[in-house]
C-alpha cells in the first residue's frame, strides 16, 4: 500500500494492476480536489464516510450533488468533476490503472 499526501488530505492507493487501480481517498472538511476531467481513465467512486458535494458535467453544463455516504458515481473518460468535502469524507475509488491521467482545468492548490 502507498499513501500520497495531497493538499487535501490524502491517498492510499491499495491496488495497481495492468488492469484496474483501488485508492481510498481522504478530503478534509473545507477542502476540494481540481476540476478535472481524463483523457483514458474511467473510474467510478463510493462516498464511505461523510458528506460531500460532487460536481460534475452533464450535457455539456456543470451540476452539483449533495452525497451522503454509501452513495456512488461513475465518471467515465471526458466528464470535468470536482470532489468537495462538507465533512471529512473517506472514499473508495475503482479506476483503469491510467492515474497520471488528469487534465485540470481549476485547481485551489496551484498545481
Amino acid at each position: 500500500m502507498k499513501k500520497t499526501e495531497k493538499p487535501w488530505g490524502y491517498e492510499l492507493l491499495f491496488a495497481l494492476t495492468p488492469y484496474y487501480a483501488g485508492k481510498v481517498l481522504f478530503i478534509k472538511k473545507g477542502h476540494r480536489l481540481s476540476l478535472q476531467y481524463h483523457r483514458q481513465k474511467d473510474e467510478a467512486f463510493l462516498l464511505w464516510s461523510g458528506k460531500m458535494l460532487f460536481i460534475y458535467e452533464e450535457n455539456g453544463e456543470l451540476k452539483e450533488k449533495i452525497m451522503q455516504p454509501m452513495d456512488s458515481f461513475h465518471i467515465p473518460p471526458g466528464m470535468k468533476h470536482r470532489m468537495a468535502a462538507l465533512e471529512d469524507c473517506y472514499v473508495f475509488e475503482v479506476s483503469t490503472p491510467h492515474l497520471e491521467d488528469v487534465v485540470r482545468l481549476e485547481d485551489d492548490y496551484g498545481r
